[in-house]
Parts: structure tokens; sequence; C-alpha cells
């Protein structure tokens, strides 16, 4: 969690306009999920581009400009956040939000 939490530090310090994450917040402590998130929704809105894998759906939501959902490395629907996380075409995709989202 604190080595996450360093690592986004620098990225933010060194300027880069592109990044990478996978999970970000998934070792994280719950108190410092919303930190890590709203320092990433800070970058989004700045212009960085990112690619994020994550669970965080109310983050993707807000920072994403396209989701995509992929099951066993295939994308099975791909859009804008409201479109997808609303109201998607697939049902796989449509099942997966209402078991994730009741949780």
């Amino acid at each position: 969690g604190e080595r996450s939490r360093l690592q986004l530090a620098l990225v933010v310090l060194s300027g880069a306009n592109f990044l990478l994450f996978d999970e970000p917040t998934s070792a994280l402590d719950p108190d410092l999920i919303g930190e890590v998130l709203k320092v990433m929704e800070e970058l989004a809105h700045e212009g960085a581009t990112m690619i994020v894998v994550t669970h965080e759906l109310h983050f993707a939501r807000e920072a994403a400009d396209r989701v995509v959902f992929l099951e066993e490395g295939r994308v099975i629907e791909e859009g804008p956040p409201e479109k997808i996380l609303n109201d998607p075409d697939d049902d796989r995709c449509r099942q997966f939000l209402r078991r994730f989202l009741a949780a």
C-alpha cells in the first residue's frame, strides 16, 4: 500500500502523460483509497492518458472517457462510462454489473 502511494507520488512529480494502473487500490488500506483515487481523477482531468484496470466503478464513471469490459482477454463491450455502467448492451456485462453493484 505504501509502495503504491510512493509510486503515484513519483509519477505526479515526473509529469508523466501516459499512465498504466493495474488495480491501483487493491493493496491499500481502505482509509487511503479515496486519497489515491482523487489524485488519479485529478490527473485524468488535467489531460493525462491512463489505462486503468479497476473494480472502482464510481471512479471509472467519474474519470474515464471510455470503459472497456473484458472477459477472458476478450473485449465484451466498450463505450462511454454512462452507457456501459448504466445500460450495457451485452448480457454478460449486465450480469456482472448487477452482481458487482449488489455486493
